[in-house]
């Protein structure tokens, strides 16, 4: 099961509030309803292919407008796996729109909106809203994927403009971005998907978000600093064979006896410990130890007079 069924599927069996089910419900009417005409009639029909979550809509329905639909569910042929599910509502599309807040004109075939304001009013109306719109056309990446992502989908730019309203209310600023089916407002940070996870009820889901955020930013900082400490290795390693390098042409064109002592001591102990770093090198030189910049210094006069002999 996908990160986004779980979350759905929480969501599903959340206590139904009744203050705020009209807005629920209207965030599912305006991306999930279709009003079809049959026999002089008009029926709405909200289709889903989650289970869970047309029996929420099923009860929201039942709790709002009475004992007034059926459930049916056919084979998506297409997929060949997964069920569509159709809850039909014998109530006039006008009576839906007026109880939801949105608007109906004759012969559309889908509400269209601004909700209304009232519907909203409080914040956990609000909260219901968000939860509705992400339940019918919402996703959300697994936390353990490459990268953080959760959209809610919107059938046109004023609808998306409206949930990115909705969302500023609680500092959460999704951005918006139209596609080929529709506009959709998304984040891309982890903070932000924990936040509406909170905002919308989906706590089991936020823990499980959090629990894996957390170990793959651990896992990301342990490589970062494996990385770092491996490229600071390879960067002393080479130092030290070009150092090594330097002396041996040294030895082999002149000897080292024409080094000063201070160079000779520094160039022998680089020979005999040629894994060793500046700071290393200079605790293993005796009598007495030198500092790393002291050893740094000598070093880089022997590059120098290596520099000369090689042109």
């Amino acid at each position: 099961m996908s990160f986004a069924r779980e979350v759905k599927e929480e969501l599903s069996r959340l206590p139904l509030e009744p203050i705020c089910l009209p807005a629920e419900l209207a965030a599912i009417a305006r991306l999930s309803a279709h009003i079809e005409a049959h026999d002089e009639t008009e029926s709405v029909i909200f289709y889903t292919e989650n289970a869970a979550i047309a029996r929420r809509i099923y009860m929201a329905a039942r709790e709002l407008f009475g004992p007034v639909g059926e459930v049916s569910a056919r084979k998506n042929m297409r997929l060949k796996k997964n069920n569509t599910y159709g809850i039909r509502l014998h109530v006039p599309p006008e009576k839906i729109a007026k109880t939801l807040g949105l608007t109906y004109e004759q012969g559309a075939r889908a509400f269209s909106g601004p909700l209304h304001s009232a519907l909203t009013a409080a914040e956990d109306c609000t909260r219901a809203y968000l939860r509705g719109a992400f339940l019918s056309r919402g996703s959300v990446n697994a936390p353990s994927s490459a990268s953080y992502h959760l959209e809610l989908m919107a059938r046109d730019e004023a609808h998306a403009l409206e949930i990115q309203t909705h969302l500023n209310r609680f500092a959460l600023e999704g951005k918006i971005l139209q596609r080929k089916r529709g506009w959709i407002v998304y984040f891309k940070e982890g903070e932000k998907i924990t936040s509406f996870l909170n905002l919308i009820g989906a706590h089991r889901a936020l823990f499980r978000f959090e629990d894996a955020r957390i170990v793959k930013d651990m896992r990301n900082t342990v490589n970062r600093l494996v990385n770092c400490e491996t490229a600071n290795l390879n960067k002393t390693v080479q130092a030290a064979l070009e150092q090594v390098r330097d002396i041996e042409l040294i030895d082999a064109r002149l000897g080292l006896s024409v080094l000063s002592p201070k160079l000779r001591e520094v160039a022998e102990a680089r020979l005999k410990y040629p894994e060793a770093t500046l700071s290393e090198l200079g605790v293993l030189i005796k009598p007495r130890p030198l500092s790393k910049s002291t050893v740094n210094h000598r070093l880089r006069k022997i590059r120098k007079l290596a520099d000369r002999l090689r042109q």
